[in-house]
């Protein structure tokens, strides 16, 4: 099985990579390429994906592993 790499960008999306199944609360599937960006900053038109709003609004958020 391949792995699943989850990004977190500085001030930006978290990009997923690999095969994943991602699914809403009601358990129905968004369809999505092998590789995409989730939205973080919750001010995206096309939720959960991120269409780059971040950048306009000024988000900032840079966490790193401990």
């Amino acid at each position: 099985m391949a792995d699943v790499v989850i990004k977190v960008n500085d001030n930006g999306s978290y990009r997923i990579e690999g095969p994943v199944k991602l699914v809403d609360a009601e358990g129905n599937e968004f369809e999505h390429k092998e590789s995409f960006s989730l939205c973080r900053c919750g001010q995206s038109n096309n939720k959960p994906f991120c269409d780059g709003t971040h950048r306009q609004v000024g988000f900032t958020s840079a966490p790193r592993a401990k």
